[in-house]
């Protein structure tokens, strides 16, 4: 199953209480107050791995708690720290503070300001910080007070709601109908294996493939769920992963010139992939494409049969680097 947003309640340990306790030893009369202090509350911390792909654990685990704090003991000795608790999630995570009801969908939660943006492998951000562990009687004794029995509790963990979503990260993102041969052209100009079939909605969740350049560049491509009328209202898979697509620097527009009409363009850099260029009326359609859309870069495909390929990936990599520039390895 993939996830890509769902919500949390997190809460960091709370810290060890403070110890009372009286030096006890043969021979050493009035031994005086040597109660330790509570160890610290473990803490909630969140780890961007490239090895984990969706929020799935999550979906599964929503109660996240680390361990809580030792108490102190006698001799002067402090408790056991807790636990941090280690969650791993996928690159490109976006945490928004949520609020407490159950089963958030909408975007109405998200505040405008993230909590955190996790977007590099082994990036690390403390959600909810320990409480600090009380202290021991040692710290009370005073010339007036030689036998403190007071000590103070731990600190309470920070908790909280929080709505977390995936923002697959990729350097291009192909775009189009369902059943346009998007995972079809992914699969050819890259090692990525989507699921292929002669029928819509084959691809439910965005796939990320990635494209090797001569001069040891690489570029990765995001295939995004077919896109129809609707959209918006929940029509077909609805438009929430079009999430996915916000970090890509260049967007692809897969389009059937063999039957489909051509999608509303985006204003972001863009260009055009002709697929299916080898069924019959596709060259009639391409003609007719390209006299209506003089000033677009379309390139014509066949990813069925591996034709136009290489043309394809000339041009994205000139998209995305220039010809010098390089492209940075993917995470």
């Amino acid at each position: 199953m993939f996830v890509d947003r769902v919500k949390v309640f997190a809460q960091a340990g709370t810290g060890g209480r403070g110890s009372v306790s009286f030096r006890r030893e043969k021979f050493v009369p009035k031994g005086g107050p040597d109660g330790g202090d509570g160890g610290r509350g473990g803490n909630v911390i969140l780890r961007a791995d490239r090895h984990v792909d969706n929020l799935a654990n999550l979906f599964y685990e929503p109660l996240i708690k680390a361990k809580n704090g030792g108490h102190g003991m006698g001799k002067k000795m402090s408790g056991r720290a807790g636990a941090d608790k280690i969650v791993k999630v996928p690159v490109g995570t976006v945490v928004w503070p949520a609020k407490e009801e159950k089963h958030p969908t909408s975007t109405s939660e998200q505040s405008a300001i993230p909590v955190t943006d996790l977007a590099r492998d082994e990036q690390e951000f403390v959600l909810c910080h320990g409480g600090g562990g009380g202290k021991g009687n040692v710290h009370f004794k005073s010339s007036r007070n030689r036998a403190p029995r007071q000590y103070t509790e731990g600190e309470e963990g920070e908790q909280g709601h929080f709505l977390l979503e995936l923002r697959t990260i990729a350097d291009a993102g192909l775009v189009g109908y369902p059943n346009a041969g998007k995972s079809t052209l992914l699969r050819k100009i890259s090692a990525a294996r989507p699921k292929v079939a002669a029928y819509p909605f084959t691809t439910l969740h965005p796939i990320v493939g990635v494209i090797e350049f001569p001069g040891y560049r690489r570029a990765t491509v995001a295939d995004i769920p077919g896109l129809i009328e609707g959209a918006h209202r929940g029509v077909g898979l609805g438009h929430e992963f079009l999430r996915h697509i916000t970090r890509c620097r260049v967007l692809i527009f897969v389009v059937d010139v063999a039957g489909s009409e051509d999608p509303t363009l985006s204003s972001r850099a863009w260009f055009v992939v002709a697929n299916k260029m080898d069924l019959p009326g596709a060259k009639e359609n391409l003609k007719a494409l390209q006299e209506r859309f003089p000033k677009v870069q379309i390139l014509p495909t066949s990813a069925a049969k591996g034709e136009g390929i290489d043309d394809l990936k000339q041009a994205l990599a000139t998209r995305l680097t220039g010809p010098e520039e390089s492209v940075s390895a993917a995470i």
